[in-house]
């Protein structure tokens, strides 16, 4: 992520504004099958105190169980493929440049429908962190 050799630890920092998806590590979220994130704005990443952003990229069939955030918002953003979002009792089929609502405490599921892995931007307000006490599942 933000790695400073050794010898610049003792020395100020500059801000970081620029982050590139290739050298970003990637992770597997949890209720999530097939999904490699990227987390690209954060706290950690850049210092953001109220979104964070990430890239996913999301086999075909796979993707987020259903699941809710407590008092987070989230948007999902289709770059490339397809997949199907599912909401307060509305699911619609997305592509190339549709984008998702998911209103805090609502339970929600996103499944890629297209042969091709699904490219996908993430936007949390305020930053989910993959933190398990922001996250609920069905009993």
């Amino acid at each position: 992520m933000n790695y400073r050799p050794l010898a610049a630890r003792d020395m100020p920092q500059s801000p970081v504004y620029f982050v590139s998806t290739e050298d970003t590590p990637g992770y597997h979220p949890a209720n999530h099958t097939g999904t490699l994130n990227r987390r690209l704005i954060s706290p950690e990443t850049v210092g953001a105190r109220h979104l964070e952003v990430l890239h996913g990229t999301i086999e075909k069939g796979k993707g987020a169980l259903p699941h809710a955030h407590p008092g987070i918002e989230q948007v999902c953003y289709v770059l490339e493929g397809r997949a199907i979002a599912e909401v307060g009792g509305q699911s619609k089929e997305l592509g190339p440049g549709d984008c998702c609502y998911f209103p805090p405490d609502t339970m929600h599921v996103f499944t890629v429908v297209s042969d091709e892995p699904a490219k996908i931007l993430v936007i949390y307000s305020p930053p989910y962190e993959e933190s398990p006490e922001r996250v609920v599942r069905p009993a």
